[in-house]
């Protein structure tokens, strides 16, 4: 990007980012500590945050929960590693636990075979979700607009995917 003061092309020397809490204040600590902060109000421990995330019928909601008591998972994205989900930025800033990228995440999930026992036109589906999951993230993944894109587009209408697996609930509870 190229800036010019009376057309006389100029560059940034430094940048300086500022954050502004829930309440408009300014934070003054860095940002993954701030992150803590904000995690650990909602979630006292990785324990409590993991049983929350388990029973969540949609995760999306925690993280946007989450995003409006302040925590900025873009910029935090930009600092940890923009290939980390929500939910390992979460665990890895308020909870030192080492992140897995969503495709490492991706990855382990064919590996241990949970989509065994599924039919194979539904397996396909899942796995086609598995990759979006790991080029996307979890919100791609867990709208049904997914399934108006290639590939999954190749296995049906939304509709037909969604019957594959005996109806919109039952789709849901397999992603």
């Amino acid at each position: 990007m190229k800036y010019y003061v009376d057309d006389v092309e100029v560059k940034v020397a430094t940048e300086r980012v500022q954050y502004l809490d829930a309440e408009g204040k300014l934070i003054t600590e860095s940002l993954k500590d701030y992150s803590r902060k904000t995690v650990l109000k909602s979630f006292e421990s990785l324990d409590t945050f993991l049983t929350v995330w388990n029973d969540a019928d949609r995760k999306q909601a925690i993280i946007d929960e989450l995003a409006k008591k302040g925590l900025f998972f873009d910029e935090l994205s930009e600092q940890v590693g923009k290939n980390y989900d929500a939910f390992d930025l979460v665990c890895h800033v308020a909870f030192d636990q080492p992140p897995l990228t969503r495709r490492e995440r991706a990855n382990n999930v064919k590996k241990r075979n949970v989509f065994a026992k599924y039919g194979e036109k539904t397996r396909a589906v899942l796995n086609a979700l598995l990759d979006k999951y790991a080029d996307g993230g979890l919100r791609s993944v867990e709208s049904l607009e997914i399934l108006k894109v290639d590939p999954l587009t190749s296995f049906g209408t939304p509709v037909e995917i969604v019957n594959l697996f005996g109806g919109k609930e039952k789709y849901l509870s397999a992603v």
